[in-house]
């Protein structure tokens, strides 16, 4: 007897500034994955909204008490979530309590891991702990901008410097500040995506992204990519909009790429994450890697980061989806 195909439903969208970003990163997956294997189908969230779409082109609300949908005057379940939600509410943790309440298994990893990994002040001090090299940064919590001591904060970080939402997956309200009295407007940007805002030394070097995933059998850490940019730094529009060159491999020794990897596979241990990741760091004229922040949901689209580690790799994304899906049965 021929096996059922499971449903998968690709979540995207949120309620983000990066929710188009989203719904990009779920075509992606969705041209990727085994149809043979799995149906698979696109469900965007945005708020209390929450709709599926159908192979006829239609769509369907999604019951949001057991996450089922209605199809031809029957109700169907998904089997899995394969999250590509860029920020809240699929980055923080919140979507994946939700999942853990009505029972679906899930592709990314679970409340703790989301909730510490998109907040990047906490994410920094807890690893700090575990000697893994990062940034001096101060957080400013919204209504602290006007009490703030920031001559204090500029002998903490130094100048130049970044000010970016410490709660926030995309790259909208990062300023990069030169002078002293530009920080107080680009605490004002960073506030209007986030009420926690994290001030931090600008390093200089080469920018490197490292992506990996790990299952049951076995352990995956893909090339590295180096990211270069003429921008002031990867923005939105380097990141989105064409603005960036990324060589992979990166033009590093092989000695600093096999540092990289063996970085990224421990973080991934200590954090206990689950599906794919992407780590990203800057590695100092002197060799040094200091780790940036962490993607849980990173972008997957043709062009993005992990599929070209992919295909560097001599793998298939098909196969790499097949693999997060089924660890989890």
């Amino acid at each position: 007897m021929k096996q059922q195909k499971r449903n998968i439903a690709i979540v995207c969208g949120g309620d983000s500034s990066e929710h188009d970003v989203s719904l990009r990163s779920a075509q992606g997956i969705y041209s990727f994955i085994d149809k043979e294997r799995y149906n698979a189908f696109i469900v965007d969230v945005k708020g209390t909204n929450w709709q599926v779409e159908l192979p006829d082109g239609t769509t369907s609300r999604v019951n949001m008490n057991d996450f089922s949908y209605k199809a031809d005057g029957k109700t169907c379940f998904f089997d899995y979530a394969y999250i590509t939600i860029h920020g809240t509410p699929g980055e923080n943790g919140i979507m994946q309590g939700y999942f853990d309440l009505v029972g679906i298994p899930y592709s990314t990893s679970d409340v703790l891991v989301e909730a510490m990994t998109f907040n990047k002040f906490v994410l920094n001090q807890y690893l700090r702990g575990y000697g893994v090299r990062v940034a001096e940064s101060v957080l400013v919590r919204r209504g602290q901008e006007s009490v703030i001591d920031k001559k204090k904060i500029i002998d903490t970080v130094g100048m130049p410097c970044f000010v970016k939402p410490a709660n926030d997956g995309s790259s909208f309200g990062v300023s990069k500040v030169k002078k002293p009295d530009q920080l107080a407007a680009a605490l004002r940007v960073a506030m209007m995506e986030s009420d926690e805002v994290m001030v931090e030394s600008f390093l200089e070097g080469t920018e490197i992204t490292v992506g990996c995933y790990k299952t049951k059998e076995k352990e995956v850490v893909f090339p590295v990519t180096e990211v270069v940019t003429k921008n002031e730094f990867f923005d939105y529009d380097a990141k989105y909009n064409g603005q960036v060159e990324e060589i992979t491999p990166a033009r590093i020794s092989p000695e600093l790429s096999e540092r990289a990897q063996k970085l990224t596979s421990a973080i991934y241990d200590i954090l206990h994450c689950r599906g794919i990741i992407r780590i990203d760091y800057i590695i100092s004229p002197q060799g040094d890697i200091t780790m940036l922040e962490i993607n849980t949901t990173p972008g997957m689209t043709a062009t993005s980061f992990i599929p070209q580690q992919v295909k560097a790799a001599g793998l298939n994304m098909g196969d790499v989806l097949t693999d997060i899906i089924e660890n989890q049965f």
